[in-house]
């Protein structure tokens, strides 16, 4: 048991070596914004979580925001003090939000979002996006809903299953006054996992983007061509008014009228016959069973015919049979009968009448506009908002950066992110190897230790992420897993020999049915074979003038 059980230990000392004082100290950064968030002292006045209640998009039913907030350090904390916001309800709506000191114009200036968002429980579905609320409604604070407008939202999110990273902004018709939601036409789809994540979006005033995922670009493009529905509208339009007319033909094939079913076609000839030349095979036992009592068998001396009635033994497979041809009645085959040809279909022509696929004719968009710079047209934000629903809790938070600098986004990154990245990233090491400078054992020169050091190594990984434990090291998985089974098998065959008292007795049933031979007589269906061709063509498409 020693050697089992030292792994372990060392596996549990190697994960709980790292004490507070060997961590960083987080220190709150100097670099300004219009909009920074750390989650300092303080935090609960500058946000305000939500009272509000959302209706379904059908009926009456109203949802209320009572998903829990909570600032808070990671569960597994990499930096001394470093705390963040977290969304600690499952199967929860959650809102929060924060007004903005002053309004942010991005119509001369990019606009830059950053922040971080760790799934400590893992992924499942679950936001961990941002809305940049509109101006003037940045105070709404408990009544903040999905209802409120906003301008730009950016972030993961966990669709289950799957993962997006949306990007979409809300134009307004300079025709209509009407906005509408302009979706990235291909996000990206980073992996997430328990880790913290860096998520950045640039918006610059020349109406280029900007997706990054832990500082790398993912998506470059333009405003103007990468979204669905795209934000000019098409300058001519389908014409409602405009109807097929009823003798319109757009069947392109139809069955050739004047083709006729051959005199000689019989389309109730059998797919089989019998097979009138076939012969009994010589052996054949007619008179043997398939299976027989099982001659062997004993009725046991516990069995009381009165309590439990008659026995009968349990049969098992006839040895004649295995040695004859066949056993029981025996019946003809059947065979293909060759003048089988099925339902008659008269073969397929080109339509003499067909006059293409009809669309209708093109009119001029009464509400076409033509904006060349988005960007200009986006409103002011006045504040940020978290609104979302998840089956994930625990969702954090963290270094909040809305403003004009890409240069300041890359340094708040680098004094935050990329510390907290590489200690979570050594960490991980450190789970998974006592000392990378250890090189493994071999099985040949020490196999009590290689095998220490498997269980050791995978012990100490699983403590922070099983799944990725048992991806790595499964051939280790499997073992332990099996070695703790075995262990609690014997513990319960132990405790079932001590404990037990009687044999448990076993009963046969009562009764056995015969196996049923298999049936030769089983017809197949035959496949109905058309006659004529039906092949599929590209129809072109015809407008009507």
């Amino acid at each position: 048991m020693r050697s089992v059980a030292l792994p372990a230990f060392l596996a549990a000392a190697l994960v709980s070596s790292a004490t507070a004082s060997d961590k960083p100290i987080f220190k709150p950064t100097e670099i300004k914004a219009p909009f920074i968030e750390q989650f300092t002292e303080g935090w609960e006045n500058r946000w305000t979580p939500s009272e509000a209640t959302k209706k379904t998009p059908v009926g009456g039913e109203t949802f209320s925001y009572v998903g829990k907030w909570s600032v808070e350090e990671p569960t597994i904390s990499v930096i001394e003090g470093d705390f963040g916001l977290v969304a600690k309800s499952v199967a929860s709506h959650h809102a929060i939000s924060a007004p903005f000191d002053d309004s942010v114009d991005i119509s001369d200036k990019p606009l830059v979002v950053q922040y971080e968002v760790k799934y400590q429980k893992g992924g499942n579905c679950g936001g961990g996006y941002l809305k940049l609320l509109e101006d003037g409604f940045q105070t709404s604070g408990k009544e903040f809903s999905d209802k409120t407008p906003w301008v730009v939202m950016f972030g993961p999110d966990l669709t289950c299953p799957g993962t997006k990273l949306h990007f979409i902004f809300r134009h307004k018709s300079p025709k209509t006054g009407e906005y509408e939601e302009k979706h990235l036409t291909l996000p990206p789809r980073p992996l997430i996992e328990k880790t913290t994540n860096l998520y950045t979006l640039v918006i610059h005033p020349n109406n280029t983007y900007d997706v990054s995922f832990n500082g790398e670009s993912h998506n470059r493009g333009n405003l103007l061509e990468d979204f669905t529905p795209s934000v000019n509208p098409p300058a001519e339009i389908d014409d409602p008014e405009d109807k097929k007319p009823e003798d319109w033909v757009d069947t392109k094939r139809i069955s050739d009228p004047d083709a006729k079913k051959p005199e000689d076609w019989d389309e109730d000839a059998p797919y089989e016959l019998l097979d009138e030349d076939a012969e009994k095979p010589e052996g054949w036992l007619d008179n043997e069973p398939f299976t027989i009592p099982d001659p062997d068998a004993e009725k046991p001396e516990e069995w009381d015919d009165e309590e439990d009635g008659d026995w009968v033994a349990p049969t098992v497979p006839n040895p004649k049979c295995d040695e004859a041809p066949g056993c029981g009645e025996w019946k003809r085959p059947y065979k293909p009968n060759p003048l089988y040809k099925g339902k008659w279909f008269a073969p397929m022509i080109d339509n003499p009448s067909y006059k293409g696929e009809w669309a209708p004719r093109k009119i001029p968009n009464p509400d076409y506009f033509e904006d060349l710079t988005p960007v200009k047209s986006l409103n002011k934000i006045g504040g940020v908002g978290i609104e979302l629903w998840t089956m994930t809790e625990d969702i954090l938070f963290n270094n909040l950066y809305i403003g004009h600098s890409v240069d300041d986004a890359k340094a708040f990154a680098a004094e935050t992110f990329d510390i907290k990245h590489l200690l979570e990233k050594a960490a991980d090491k450190a789970a998974v190897s006592e000392d990378e400078d250890l090189d493994e054992p071999s099985f040949a020169e020490n196999p009590v230790e290689f095998l220490r050091h498997k269980a050791f190594t995978f012990i100490a990984l699983a403590r922070t992420d099983p799944i990725t434990a048992f991806k790595t090291y499964p051939e280790t998985g499997v073992a332990l897993a099996g070695a703790l089974l075995t262990f609690f098998g014997m513990l319960g065959a132990l405790f079932g020999l001590v404990g037990s008292q009687q044999k448990t007795v076993t009963k046969p049933s009562k009764k056995t049915d015969a196996a049923t031979p298999d049936d030769k007589n089983v017809k197949e269906k035959a496949p109905v074979a058309p006659a004529g061709e039906n092949k599929a063509e590209d129809t072109p498409l015809k407008k009507r003038k």
